[in-house]
């Protein structure tokens, strides 16, 4: 029987106090996927994550006041549709807290801000590697068929 305590998450939109704990998280994220940016591009990242006047919305999950995990959204318009959609760009969870929901718990997050801004959808892509995420993914949403193609300028 495992007898840790159950620890509360909460989940919240990202705020200014947040940007240390955040800092560590993205580079793990970004780490996670072979990657790197330069500190300004992430301090940039993290000012449009709490300017009101941008599409790009993040939310914290925290345990005890500690953030624990990060989801970044962006809210844009399509062509298939008279409403919006919320693109799920970034998701990450501090790996000593995986297994206990929180991914869950922010995609689900994600789902009601979606809902509350009148958006028709919401969507990301991952690796196909990513197994463990995907099991969680594929509870939660429905696998499309599409095909990601890319020409970086």
């Amino acid at each position: 029987m495992d007898n840790r305590p159950v620890k509360k998450t909460k989940i919240q939109p990202l705020n200014g106090a947040d940007f240390d704990d955040w800092l560590i998280l993205w580079n793990a994220y970004l780490t996670f996927y072979g990657t790197s940016l330069p500190l300004k591009i992430s301090k940039e990242t993290w000012r449009k994550l709490c300017d009101d006047n941008t599409s790009i919305f993040g939310f914290g999950a925290y345990q005890n006041g500690k953030l624990v995990g990060i989801v970044h959204t962006v809210i844009h318009p399509n062509t298939w549709n008279d409403t919006e959609v919320c693109y799920l760009e970034d998701l990450y969870v501090a790996e000593d807290t995986r297994g206990a929901g929180i991914g869950r718990a922010l995609i689900q997050h994600v789902y009601s801000f979606a809902d509350m801004k009148n958006c028709n959808r919401v969507y990301w892509k991952t690796q196909e590697s990513n197994t463990t995420a995907r099991k969680i993914y594929d509870d939660l949403a429905t696998l499309t068929d599409m095909v990601e193609y890319r020409y970086d300028l």
